[in-house]
């Protein structure tokens, strides 16, 4: 018989709260080849992630991949690390603090798909905290069953040890939210202010094709954010593209790919690129070692004259008080706060309730 998780040393007279879980990607907790083993593992590993045959996947990925890449994606990570950690959980843990201070009638936490802290760790904080009430907020603006299904999944997993659920909601995507747009606009006009302006390269995290095919909306979601941002710019057809980075493996990703446009684009072609990444929450190794520098190197060495890379929103003003507004929209009907009844311990008692 299972054993169901409840709320240690209740108060009958306490007053529910309201709980906001807010989901990062993960990291691996250190730069060295061992613990980017264990993260690849559990990332990799995820049916929702890669859409193959367990025994078959099983076998690549212990057979092959989790030989060879860790080693080299521990030299990329090692490239961007800080002395306070990984760019990631330093963006996002401070993100989730400013959130908490911009709504302190709610209980806010910090969960990861992978890594630590784990989602299913986060939600038993929250659960021990009084939060009776849950919205969950994946930092993916594109939805995608790669990334905010995998949340959903490990959520309801972990809510399913509860002996008392939550009232739960769920934000599926933000991708076209007007307060995003302007964000992801105000960041590029700022480090426009201190660049020059160039054509605007919007680069998403890839997805295999087929997952499109399959009916994933995400290549849609990642277009018209573009599409917005743009027009927000006012920029003109010809000044701006969009691509899809980070592809790995045999099969068809989500095209043109950004390794490849920037090559192309260097040789013969927009010269001069500022990238920027809206599909990144916080600067992280695809944005800082892949994008900032890597790409940056590419698209140099082979014939282009200017490459900046604008940052993500991280924990900026104009990020936090977006986020805050898409959960006071999702949060309509629930009170974020609720007096506690004074007699509601003394009845209870009456009734026989344990002391």
């Amino acid at each position: 018989m299972p054993e169901y998780l409840g709320l240690p040393q209740f108060d009958h007279g306490s007053s529910p709260r309201l709980g906001i879980l807010l989901v990062n990607l993960g990291t691996p907790e250190a730069p060295t080849p061992a613990a980017v083993r264990r993260f690849l593992a559990e990332f990799l590993w995820d049916g929702r992630v890669i859409e193959a045959p367990r025994w078959l996947w099983w076998l690549v990925l212990y057979g092959g991949i989790l030989r060879l890449r860790p080693r080299r994606s521990a030299h990329a990570y090692r490239q961007i690390w800080t002395p306070q950690g990984s760019p990631l959980m330093i963006h996002s843990s401070e993100l989730a603090q400013r959130l908490q201070q911009r709504l302190p009638d709610a209980i806010v936490a910090l969960g990861m798909t992978y890594g630590a802290p784990a989602i299913k760790s986060s939600l038993e904080e929250l659960h021990r905290r009084g939060a009776r009430r849950l919205i969950v907020l994946p930092l993916y603006a594109q939805y995608s069953g790669t990334t905010t299904a995998s949340v959903f999944d490990r959520v309801t997993r972990a809510l399913g040890r509860f002996r008392w659920l939550p009232e739960l909601r769920f934000i599926n995507q933000y991708h076209d939210d007007p307060a995003y747009i302007a964000a992801i606009a105000a960041s590029a006009r700022q480090h426009w202010q201190t660049h020059e302006r160039r054509h605007l390269l919007f680069s998403f995290h890839g997805i295999p094709r087929s997952y499109l095919l399959a009916g994933d909306p995400y290549h849609c979601q990642c277009l018209k954010t573009a599409r917005l941002v743009s027009e927000q710019l006012g920029l003109q057809p010809d000044e701006w593209s969009v691509a899809f980075q980070s592809q790995v493996g045999r099969a068809e990703w989500l095209r043109p790919y950004t390794d490849q446009w920037l090559l192309e684009n260097a040789k013969s072609g927009h010269k001069r690129v500022s990238v920027i990444c809206p599909g990144f929450a916080t600067d992280c190794l695809e944005t800082l070692e892949e994008i900032a520098i890597r790409n940056c190197a590419l698209f140099l060495a082979n014939g282009g004259e200017a490459y900046d890379y604008i940052p993500a929103l991280n924990a900026t003003d104009a990020h936090v008080a977006m986020l805050a507004g898409l959960i006071a929209r999702h949060a309509q009907g629930w009170p974020t706060h609720e007096s506690a009844d004074p007699a509601a311990r003394e009845r209870a008692l009456q009734l026989g309730a344990a002391r």
